[in-house]
C-alpha cells in the first residue's frame, strides 16, 4: 500500500495553494468547483510525487487547533539538509508565521523545526 493523497479542509483556499506553492515548491493542479454544492478543491503535487488536497466547501465548522490534541498532527515535509532547514524556517518565520519549535534534533535523531501555517495547522521540516 503507498498514501495515495492527504486532504485538509481550509478556509482560505487561495492563500493556502499560494502557501504550498510558494513555499514548499508544490505545483497546483487546475481548481475543482462542484457548482451544486460549491465544494471547491486543488490538488498539490510535491516532487517526490506525493499530493495533498486542499479543500473548501460552505458551512464548515472551525473548532481550535490545540498543539496537543487527537487526530493528525502535522505533515512532514523533507528539505533535504539541516541547511536547508534553517533557511526555510527563517523564511517562514520572516513571512509572519510561528515557529513552534526548532530548527533542532530531536531525542529520535530528527533535525526539524515545526511552524504553524495554514488556519492553525502545523507543519515539520525535516532535512
Amino acid at each position: 500500500m503507498k498514501i495515495e493523497h492527504i486532504a485538509m479542509y481550509v478556509n482560505d483556499l487561495e492563500k493556502a495553494k499560494d502557501f504550498f506553492v510558494t513555499f514548499l515548491g508544490g505545483r497546483a493542479g487546475e481548481g475543482y468547483h462542484n457548482r451544486t454544492t460549491d465544494f471547491r478543491s486543488y490538488f498539490i503535487r510535491f516532487e517526490d510525487g506525493a499530493r495533498l488536497e486542499i479543500m473548501n466547501k460552505p458551512g464548515m465548522t472551525d473548532p481550535e487547533k490545540t498543539l496537543n490534541r487527537t487526530g493528525y498532527a502535522h505533515i512532514a515535509f523533507s528539505a533535504g539538509s539541516r541547511a536547508r532547514v534553517d533557511e526555510l524556517t527563517e523564511r517562514l518565520r520572516a513571512a509572519g508565521y510561528e515557529v513552534v519549535s526548532g530548527p533542532r534534533t530531536t531525542g529520535d535523531g530528527y533535525y526539524e523545526s515545526c511552524v504553524t501555517v495554514i488556519e492553525g495547522n502545523q507543519i515539520e521540516i525535516t532535512e
